[in-house]
């Protein structure tokens, strides 16, 4: 065989199968590369469209947070000032009736040291009485000088 004919033959059959290679089996090939490239770019695209949406996500999160705190600490605040409110009108209250509970304390006091001054100058004007009559040596009638005795009940 002739070298020369055996390289023509050999580089037509080269170039005819780079030619198919090339018409039929490179464009699928470039065309799925193609596909698989567009598919990562919209991925990658997707990933940071979503990293974006996270970060959204957590800075509206952390607001969020940050008014619940707010609206939570502000009822404390309330809660603290309404109890307080409470206290100091049980305070108030507590005052009051102590206040109202002295005075009747105060008044069945003086009831009772009326009862016992009327008590004693009745005692004290039968005392008298009993003097008077040991000193008149006769009997006064109690009855008959009742203006008498309680002028002297009065003085005393």
């Amino acid at each position: 065989m002739l070298p020369n004919l055996t390289l023509v033959i050999q580089g037509l059959a080269f170039f005819a199968v780079a030619w198919l290679v090339m018409k039929f089996i490179w464009p699928p090939i470039i065309a799925a590369i193609e596909e698989r490239q567009q598919k990562i770019a919209e991925g990658l695209a997707a990933a940071d469209n979503a990293q974006k949406n996270l970060a959204q996500a957590e800075e509206k999160a952390n607001e969020e947070l940050k008014a619940a705190r707010a609206k939570a600490n502000e009822i404390i605040d309330q809660a603290h000032q309404r109890a307080n409110q409470i206290v100091d009108q049980a305070k108030q209250d507590a005052i009051a009736e102590a206040g109202r509970q002295k005075a009747l304390a105060d008044a069945e006091i003086d009831a009772a040291s009326n009862r016992a001054r009327e008590e004693l100058r009745k005692q004290v004007s039968a005392l008298a009485v009993t003097g008077a009559e040991k000193l008149l040596k006769r009997e006064i009638d109690a009855n008959a000088h009742k203006v008498l005795l309680d002028e002297l009940a009065a003085e005393i």
